[in-house]
């Protein structure tokens, strides 16, 4: 048997490329839309894809499946369990066989069992591998987002991004029975999830690539609670939002994502097209925040093109709006790949940075955004000479809170719809500076002037304060 899991950074997500030596058959389960890796692999190793599968339709990133099955002919598998409203709308005009709990396909002698292991969303499935050439039993389970390294997937969003009422728990009660499924399995099979460290589908998953079902049983928090009623109140206790890109991501999936090469190339702009492009499109400046904050665009949000773009992306992004990008040459086509891993298709151009200094050199007006350090900001709050807003999530500002400051999650700062003062400079801060330097960049977009940011946000005047006192 030929195994890889191939891991994606930017979405903090797994899929897995099986084959049988002995056929050259292979399977890909879970791919995301960067289908070319799947095909590179399969042509490096001499495989021919014989089929493709997932685990449930996925909420946090573009499914690859469709495509992959349409460029190499292999068969569709996709799940037909769970309710009528959670079946995938394309199954049959792509002839995919629908599985069901206990059904099976094999690969060669590779055979994969589906559970249907509902709980994250009704129609999850996880496969049991059984390489048949070596052993009748299984070697391992592909879980999806059912059970992580550490953790088990998020019952709530299908309430909470797609807004069927009364899903978190019956999700949950849902979970804690799909559980007794895995725990029957041996200790030996191994666990191969769908995500790792990073992923918003759990609460704090675990950083290794894999574990055992044993090592889960005695040391995944979920499988220490036997009661169902304590488990679903400890599954939905402080679950993070959700982004706003997941209720998006669920219709795609369903519906059938568009292949990528259907869509237009993105071309470089001339100065000439972003004059016309503000106001109109979303343009993100992908340049450091520290750059932006000293000099940007007027009307341009800032997005740093680093690991968490894509995350990011999610947030700050609409589905209903062109989007232009600031971005350098080189890292263009990375960045609008990246893109599209979550279905923002709609990148209708590019400019390189040095259209700021075009846009300076011909009598365009740059903003600027200051950053302060925590000891210069807390004189400026001692004096009251600023308004303070905290960007948190509700558990952050829990456990600490700058006194007097206003709080409006970044989640909620996105929406646009709450009013903030102006009477005096806006002092922004989260917990370490990464969401108010974002946050700023969107108030600054809006037209809002004399914002500042916190360097190292809340954690570092934290600091500077507990010096004080010592």
């Amino acid at each position: 048997m030929f195994f890889r899991q191939l891991y994606d950074e930017r979405l903090a997500q797994a899929s897995y490329f099986v084959a049988c030596q002995a056929t050259g058959e292979a399977v890909v389960i879970d791919p995301n839309r960067d289908v070319e890796q799947y095909l590179e692999l399969a042509e490096r190793h001499g495989f021919r894809l014989a089929a493709v599968t997932e685990t449930h339709i996925h909420a946090d990133f573009v499914s690859g499946a469709r495509e992959l099955a349409q460029r190499t002919g292999a068969k569709l598998f996709l799940s037909g369990a769970g309710p009528r409203e959670w079946q995938y709308e394309y199954a049959e005009k792509e002839g995919a066989t629908l599985l069901e709990d206990g059904a099976s396909f094999r690969i060669g002698k590779i055979l994969f069992e589906a559970l249907h292991t509902p709980g994250h969303t009704p129609e999850h499935l996880s496969f049991v591998l059984k390489d048949e050439a070596r052993a009748s039993e299984p070697v391992g389970i592909f879980t999806g987002d059912f059970v992580f390294v550490g953790d088990v997937g998020r019952p709530d969003l299908l309430e909470r991004a797609a807004g069927v009422v009364g899903a978190a728990e019956e999700g949950a009660r849902q979970l804690f029975r799909s559980l007794a499924k895995f725990r029957s399995l041996p200790d030996y099979v191994q666990v191969w999830p769908g995500h790792g460290a990073g992923s918003a589908c759990g609460r704090a998953l675990g950083a290794m690539p894999q574990s055992t079902v044993g090592y889960e049983r005695r040391f995944n928090w979920a499988f220490k609670i036997e009661d169902e009623a304590e488990f679903v109140r400890a599954v939905l206790d402080g679950q993070p939002d959700s982004p706003p890109y997941f209720a998006v991501m669920k219709r795609v999936n369903k519906r059938g994502p568009t292949p990528v090469a259907e869509l237009a190339p993105v071309e470089k702009l001339g100065f000439e097209s972003l004059s016309g492009a503000l106001g109109r499109w979303i343009i993100a400046d992908t340049r450091r925040a520290e750059d932006y904050a000293r000099r940007h665009i007027p009307g341009t949000i800032n997005l740093p093109f680093n690991g968490s773009f894509v995350t990011w992306a999610g947030w700050l992004l609409p589905y209903d709006a062109k989007i232009g990008l600031i971005i350098g040459d080189d890292a263009a086509g990375r960045a609008v790949r990246a893109l599209r891993l979550i279905g923002l298709d709609q990148i209708a151009g590019f400019w390189s940075p040095e259209v700021i200094e075009e846009w300076e050199a011909r009598g365009g007006r740059l903003h600027k955004i200051e950053r302060l350090s925590a000891d210069r900001a807390q004189q400026l709050i001692e004096k009251g000479e600023v308004h303070v807003l905290d960007v948190r999530r509700e558990d952050e500002r829990a456990r600490g809170q700058i006194a007097g400051s206003l709080h409006l999650p970044l989640g909620e700062l996105i929406k646009g719809e709450a009013e903030l003062p102006t009477d005096k400079p806006l002092l922004v801060h989260c917990q370490t500076g990464t969401r108010s330097a974002l946050a700023v960049g969107l108030l600054s977009a809006r037209g809002m002037d004399h914002l500042i940011d916190l360097e190292g946000g809340f954690a570092a005047w934290e600091r500077k304060v507990n010096e004080g006192k010592n």
